[in-house]
């Protein structure tokens, strides 16, 4: 049994993109650890690339493919075939530090049940550094005040007694449930780097809807 799975779901990302980052898990510090990717109906094209990467890496990879359901449902399915007590999430277009997982682990130690940690920002403009509020979308808050999806890690039990919604700010939505039953913690690690600005991100969509009306 590994001891940290880590699960990302990718549904027609750029594929140069998504090697970043599965590479970034592949070089971790801390290497008992598994890797599922679930792809989320992407195009077939993706799909073979995804399959080819993960030949001669299955005792760290495990490809799951489904119809489109959306981020929750991608992430949920690959916490139900996870094996380790522990559970990372990353964003198919954002990467790891090589100590991101280890450092992680640190938190769980000393007694967290859940962390989701501020991240290292790439933003390639001003306005990347801010994302619509969940509770206000015509408002911009800052990102180190949101919770990353990619950032949350934890127990095992946590990620499957609080499921994620396929709603905006699922990320956030999670954080705040789980913290009604569990320990959670926002440390400055900066140890997941965040790549802002991304056009087919939930974000943009989300901006490209407000400037609608």
């Amino acid at each position: 049994m590994p001891g940290v799975s880590i699960i990302m779901a990718v549904y027609n990302r750029n594929f140069s993109l998504v090697e970043r980052a599965l590479d970034s898990v592949m070089e971790q510090d801390f290497h008992d650890f598994e890797i599922i990717v679930v792809d989320d109906g992407s195009s077939y094209s993706l799909g073979g690339q995804l399959l080819k990467y993960s030949i001669g890496r299955e005792a760290k990879i495990t490809y799951l493919r489904h119809a489109n359901t959306g981020q929750a449902g991608a992430v949920n399915k690959g916490v139900l075939i996870s094996a380790a007590p522990f559970i990372g999430l990353i964003d198919s277009d954002d990467r790891y530090k090589p100590n991101h997982v280890s450092e992680c682990l640190k938190y769980m130690k000393k007694g967290c049940d859940l962390i989701a940690s501020v991240p290292e920002i790439v933003a390639g403009k001003p306005e990347h550094y801010y994302v619509p509020d969940k509770y206000d979308t015509k408002k911009d808050i800052h990102i180190n005040d949101c919770i990353i999806f990619g950032t949350l890690f934890g127990k095992r039990e946590v990620f499957t007694d609080v499921k994620f919604k396929n709603i905006y700010s699922l990320d956030s939505d999670f954080y705040e449930r789980a913290g009604q039953k569990y320990k959670n913690q926002k440390p400055d690690l900066k140890t997941y780097i965040y790549y802002s600005g991304s056009e087919d991100g939930i974000t943009a969509k989300q901006r490209r809807l407000r400037n609608m009306y």
